[in-house]
């Protein structure tokens, strides 16, 4: 399936409203509800109950599941816990660890740009003892090594650093945090939520230790997640809550064979066409890039330039207010940033955090384009986003 099947009938015309939040979340691709559709009904087994063949065929297809999870990333399926998503996976990794180490290394360190979930884990984690570091980043939103390096001169147990912003998109340097966590022996997570599936990723190369994964962030359906646990060395966990001891003793509660396929098949997918999906993201995004400043030449981008997911756009446009341009393109599915916090009115804690002053974090959003989005689709946006622009500057030049 490809971003022809938004349009009309026989027509250029794109059909209404356009989607353009693929941070937020991401249509199911067909192929994984395909996949899905027989674990509903005619192989409903509890993948738990293996002493007859229903049991055991949910069972085989959660095992395969696993099996792409881990393939995705360069891990062991023995090293994939299944989750119902990022934020589960997140508060998972980082009090697990942290509750588990006791009086040892009680400290851990990440940075003011993560997702809300890992900064209130963080936050909570301070709550009850543990020393905390919150890193600030560069203006491109990329965490300085330098600085980092010198907060792990204190012994620590964690450091939390997210492969790819949720708001502005920037991809972090993966490698090198990883390989100055070993040096130091903290332990290495990464929220990898926006980033699985969208660039590669090899938990070996990385030195990563733990690492989360969505569902919905890369086609696959809500409501799943998982967790990367490194075996080799291992790293210990007290899990979140009690029950049955299932995942491992990690994560107890039955698991539903009919998400994990999903999630299985979406990474699969991913990882057979991560290559040349990202490579025509990147020429829609800068096509739409080009558009926007070749008629409005004061927008600007949000956060590095180079290191950022493929189809992501975070922009400022001055004078004009972001919730009020969103206002005026119903047409488009767009956001202000993250979709955990697009309730708030106050400007995004992670513009705030490059140095953004209120008002022009104000006069930003984000644009995100996807496995589904159509060259026409781009060229209807660039136009009404224009269009709109003007618009409100012309009623603020009156005013």
């Amino acid at each position: 399936m490809d971003g022809t099947a938004t349009r009309t009938d026989g027509g250029n015309q794109p059909k209404l409203p356009i989607y353009l939040d693929y941070q937020a979340t991401t249509p199911t691709d067909p192929r994984v509800v395909a996949a899905m559709l027989p674990y509903f009904t005619e192989k409903f087994g509890n993948p738990h109950s293996t002493s007859h063949s229903h049991g055991r065929e949910a069972a085989e297809a959660v095992e395969h599941a696993r099996l792409q999870v881990a393939r995705l990333i360069g891990a062991d399926e023995r090293e994939i816990t299944f989750t119902s998503g990022a934020t589960e996976s997140n508060n998972l990794a980082i009090k697990g660890v942290m509750r588990f180490t006791g009086q040892k290394h009680r400290r851990v360190v990440t940075c003011v740009t993560e997702h809300k979930c890992v900064l209130e884990s963080v936050k909570r984690l301070g709550e009850e003892g543990i020393e905390t570091v919150l890193l600030p980043v560069r203006a491109n939103g990329l965490v300085d090594l330098d600085l980092l390096a010198k907060a792990l001169e204190e012994p620590t147990g964690l450091v939390s650093i997210m492969a790819a912003n949720n708001e502005i998109g920037v991809v972090q340097h993966l490698a090198e945090i990883g390989a100055l966590c070993r040096s130091h022996g903290a332990l290495f997570h990464t929220d990898a939520a926006q980033a699985a599936g969208k660039v590669p990723i090899d938990v070996e190369a990385m030195h990563i230790d733990l690492l989360s994964i969505s569902g919905h962030k890369l086609y696959g359906p809500k409501g799943i997640g998982a967790l990367y646990v490194r075996r080799r060395p291992r790293v210990r966990l007290e899990p979140l809550f009690d029950g049955g001891a299932q995942e491992r003793g990690l994560r107890s509660g039955t698991l539903a064979p009919p998400l994990c396929v999903g999630l299985g098949e979406a990474c699969a997918i991913s990882a057979a066409e991560m290559g040349t999906e990202a490579e025509r993201l990147r020429k829609l995004r800068d096509r739409l890039f080009k558009g926007l400043t070749a008629a409005v030449p004061d927008l600007a981008l949000n956060g590095d330039a180079e290191r950022r997911l493929p189809g992501n756009l975070n922009v400022v446009v001055p004078k004009v207010d972001g919730l009020t341009l969103l206002a005026e393109v119903p047409e488009l599915s767009l956001s202000l940033g993250s979709a955990c916090t697009s309730a708030a009115v106050e400007p995004s804690y992670v513009l705030r955090a490059l140095g953004m002053p209120d008002e022009l974090a104000n006069g930003s959003f984000r644009i995100c384009v996807g496995r589904f989005t159509s060259d026409a689709e781009i060229d209807f946006a660039v136009e009404h986003l224009v269009d709109a622009i003007r618009r409100l500057r012309g009623k603020g030049a009156q005013a």
